[in-house]
């Protein structure tokens, strides 16, 4: 799959045997901005994390509200594979929280940096490292598991990060964390600072990045390749400012290009991205990674064409893999090959003339800036075949005038049977004005009343074609259906009433 041997390159890595997945999307998730979850929405969601596989949830910050008390002790009951980890602060109550919770792993921080120290806690180095390492005790001998944050690491000076770690591990701390609380990381100071780190600490280091430079997948692959054990990750990449470690693209970087085994069931990603961006209210952009709407999809001519020979010459992963689907789009940049592939899954049949037909308008429609949904295209090859025989009237033009009453007037060109004529009509709305005028040009050649007419939008949208559906007979007792799918619903109208007309003509001539 790739150029370069991964395998070589992983022998110079520090890549542990082992990398475990640290959810944090009920915790730091829930702080972004209009995110505010329920018991039973976090109850759903950890349950959901539990189906995927993560290793741990943190399910939150027990100490701020009897909700989220309740909330974690109603996981611990349903006894899931994940184990489950609540956030305290350095401070007894907090710890005291988790421990009322029924959790038995707490997440326990504090800040490091100048700015943390200085102007938030107005503590000094010392002060801090014996705080946080009293508390780890005091978590230890209640039989917590600790994880250890510094808060804003990644701006605090590295001899007193080194010292700190250092202090708080020998007190007890089972797992040391390394947060990028502001995102200011990039890949080459993220590997300076692992590759210290974990020369300097024995303890599993895990990984907190955020994602403001838009570098937080980047960096946690880095800090693995150094050794790091573990990362904290969100779905959907969700979580303060410009969020967390995304899990769905990290999990699939680290299966896919490092061949690592997690324990992420990966074919549920898109079903989990889906079920917590519909809790959320936070919508994923269709170009998000992995688990976008158009992550599978594709429209230029060359890349369907590959994609239909071979998937693999323009998608690295099946959409399988993460429980995606491949999706061919249409528009003006669709080649002969998507559109056949689309009609075929439609189990739509058309001759070469009439693909052709279809292939002129679907580009027209692109060139337009319209983008051509599947039920567009049905709509499209079903009036095409509906409507393929002799034409003895032709459309030539048409323009409507509105003003302010409810008439308006139609000024319709035709020509029938190689004859061009042209009428004005006042309706009571432009489409009957319009289709007035059709029949005072065609009441010569054949007398038609309009039985039924249908609209129909095909999606949603001011932008959405319109399907008009018709049905015409003549004075004889002849019937005709007639339809037409146009951009405008005027031009639909009349389209669908001359192909009606043309197949009544066609009636007469062959009875």
């Amino acid at each position: 799959m790739y150029a370069i041997n991964m395998e070589q390159n992983k022998k110079e890595l520090n890549i542990p045997d082992e990398v475990k997945i640290f959810d944090t999307t009920l915790r730091d998730g829930e702080q972004a901005p209009g995110i505010a979850l329920t018991v039973d929405e976090k109850i759903k969601i950890a349950q959901k994390l539990d189906e995927l596989g993560v290793d741990t949830i943190e399910m939150g910050f027990p100490t701020v509200s009897a909700g989220e008390r309740k909330a974690a002790k109603e996981m611990v009951r349903l006894d899931l594979d994940s184990e489950l980890c609540g956030l305290a602060r350095v401070v007894k109550k907090d710890i005291d929280a988790v421990i009322d919770s029924d959790l038995s792993y707490a997440h326990l921080f504090i800040g490091t940096s100048p700015l943390h120290r200085d102007y938030k806690l107005k503590k000094s180095k010392t002060e801090i490292l014996n705080q946080s390492m009293e508390m780890v005790e005091y978590a230890k001998d209640h039989g917590l598991k600790v994880e250890f944050s510094a808060e804003d690491a990644t701006r605090t000076e590295l001899n007193y990060l080194i010292e700190f770690y250092r202090g708080v591990e020998s007190a007890g701390a089972d797992i040391i964390n390394v947060p990028d609380t502001v995102g200011i990381l990039v890949p080459s100071t993220t590997r300076t600072l692992i590759r210290t780190l974990r020369k300097k600490i024995n303890a599993p280091i895990s990984l907190h990045f955020h994602n403001d430079f838009g570098l937080a997948v980047s960096n946690s692959i880095i800090g693995i390749e150094e050794g790091a054990n573990q990362s904290h990750c969100t779905i959907n990449g969700i979580g303060e400012r410009g969020g967390n470690t995304s899990l769905e693209e990290l999990v699939v970087s680290l299966k896919i290009a490092y061949g690592i085994n997690l324990s992420v069931d990966t074919t549920k990603l898109y079903d989990t991205s889906n079920f917590i961006g519909s809790i959320t209210g936070i919508k994923m952009p269709p170009t998000k990674p992995i688990v976008g709407e158009n992550a599978f999809a594709h429209e230029s001519g060359i890349h369907v064409d590959g994609i239909l020979k071979n998937s693999s010459t323009y998608e690295p992963i099946a959409p399988e893999l993460v429980g995606h689907k491949r999706r061919i789009a249409l528009g003006k940049h669709t080649g002969h090959a998507g559109i056949r592939s689309k009609l075929d899954e439609f189990n739509i049949k058309v001759t070469d003339k009439q693909f052709e037909n279809i292939y002129s308008q679907v580009k027209i429609l692109g060139d337009k800036g319209k983008c051509i949904t599947d039920d567009d295209l049905k709509s499209i090859a079903i009036t095409e075949i509906s409507t393929s025989g002799k034409e003895y009237i032709k459309l030539l033009g048409l323009n409507v005038m509105t003003g302010q009453s409810v008439s308006a007037t139609a000024t319709v060109k035709i020509s029938i049977e190689g004859e061009v004529m042209e009428t004005s009509q006042i309706g009571v709305g432009p489409v009957d004005a319009s289709i007035l005028a059709v029949k005072s040009l065609v009441k010569d050649t054949v007398n038609i009343n309009l039985d039924e007419y249908r609209l129909e939008a095909i999606t949603g949208g001011t932008d959405a074609l319109a399907e008009t559906f018709v049905v015409i007979s003549d004075d004889k007792g002849n019937k005709a259906t007639g339809r037409a799918t146009r951009e405008d619903v005027i031009l639909s109208s009349v389209v669908a009433v001359i192909n009606s007309i043309n197949r009544i003509l066609d009636i007469q001539e062959n009875s």
